[in-house]
């Protein structure tokens, strides 16, 4: 059975600007599957689990049952991306 995110309903996109932090939009995102870009050019993605701290934590699938949460320091994060919606 599948389970709601957190924020089901809302909006994609609902920060928008230079005035957003990344920091922001990860705080609405909190929960949800997320694309990561990192400002290296590599990007992950898993569910956005908590952001404190300066990082952002992010459950990511390893392989067969295992997963495993990362961290990235913010100032290593270019943007945060929600998974579109499927259909």
């Amino acid at each position: 059975m599948l389970m709601p995110f957190a924020n089901q309903g809302q909006p994609q996109q609902p920060l928008s600007g230079s005035s957003v932090t990344v920091q922001q939009k990860a705080m609405y995102y909190m929960g949800r599957p997320v694309g990561v870009s990192l400002r290296n050019g590599q990007g992950v993605s898993g569910i956005l689990c908590n952001v404190s701290n300066s990082q952002l934590f992010l459950l990511q699938y390893l392989y067969n049952t295992q997963f495993a949460t990362f961290h990235y320091p913010l100032g290593e994060v270019s943007d945060v991306i929600p998974y579109p919606a499927c259909g």
